[in-house]
């Protein structure tokens, strides 16, 4: 990494999914995203203590153990996304919900009758920070891995890797 540049970092982060792109605002983690397609341009940002809390965040989680704490997220979003992706953070590890199930919350939280699905499946694709903010433990109605931006395959290892740890990457799924 180099010099901090503006309060501002950016990591990328090697894991069994792919890289990871790891950005933040001196504050806070502000996204974790898979880095294909990304611009490059090198990381930067220097000693942020949430970059490095991030780090071992993800270096637990792929190990197949359960961190125990969250870095400090500030991902934006509207007052919707937000309260939506307080909801997966809700999910526990190994879990899943259906967009239903998480509509049903947001709309009970919200005081409102009733919530789309479609809306909540919109937040999800907003999610800035892929994994702290678990949307991939969201799934179809009938419990299949539908609707990652990572791809399904993706998603099938990460639940499979909270679950009982799977080896591999996601290219291994279903082998054997």
């Amino acid at each position: 990494m180099t010099a901090e540049k503006n309060g501002a970092f950016r990591h990328t982060y090697d894991s069994p999914i792919g890289k990871l792109r790891l950005t933040g605002d001196g504050a806070g983690l502000t996204g974790l995203a898979f880095a294909e397609g990304a611009p490059d341009g090198g990381d930067f940002g220097g000693e942020a203590p949430v970059l490095g809390e991030t780090i071992r965040w993800l270096d637990l989680y792929f190990a197949g153990e359960a961190p125990g704490f969250t870095p400090l997220l500030r991902p934006g979003g509207t007052a919707f996304c937000r309260r939506v992706w307080n909801i997966l953070q809700t999910i526990p590890r190994g879990g899943t919900m259906t967009y239903g199930e998480v509509a049903r919350e947001a709309a009970r939280r919200m005081g409102v009758p009733r919530m789309s699905a479609q809306a909540v499946g919109g937040a999800l694709g907003r999610n800035p920070i892929l994994l702290i903010i678990p949307c991939h433990r969201v799934v179809g109605a009938g419990g299949a891995p539908v609707g990652y931006r990572g791809g399904l395959a993706r998603k099938a290892w990460l639940l499979a890797l909270e679950r009982e740890g799977a080896p591999g990457g996601p290219e291994d799924q279903g082998k054997g």
